[in-house]
């Protein structure tokens, strides 16, 4: 899981600083990857290097809506939902943390590490900044 601290400016003009936080659990890395054919990390690894940026902004924003989530206050669930995704998807703290990862390769790379399990990275190489 990763914990992402996120200062933006709120549509009030109003400064914030909030933490948010990001997680694919095994299952949801599978799931990615069974469902597209050759594999989500084929095709990141084609996307890549046919230097398709579009494509590539494309499976970021997907990614990060994925990963994003509430934790439960005792631990126990990371709560996801397309509601959730949208909400967040709506905040300047969202624009913030895109431009981040569009902008910065190591933001980006150290973002997917974080995001992924971490004895995940032998069974989806192209997920890690290393083949990005």
């Amino acid at each position: 899981m990763l914990k992402k601290t996120i200062t933006y400016t709120d549509y009030n003009g109003s400064e914030r600083t909030e933490d948010f936080y990001f997680n694919l659990s095994k299952a949801e890395v599978m799931e990615m990857e069974m469902s597209t054919n050759g594999g989500l990390a084929e095709m990141i690894t084609r996307i890549v290097a046919a230097q398709d940026s579009p494509a590539i902004i494309k499976i970021f924003k997907e990614l990060v809506l994925k990963a994003y989530g509430e934790k439960s206050p005792d631990g126990k669930r990371f709560v996801k939902s397309d509601e959730i995704a949208t909400a967040f998807s709506h905040t300047e703290a969202y624009s913030q943390l895109f431009m981040e990862l569009a902008t910065d390769a190591d933001a980006a790379g150290k973002f997917v590490n974080g995001i992924v399990p971490g004895d995940m990275p032998k069974q989806t190489p192209a997920l890690h900044p290393a083949t990005m």
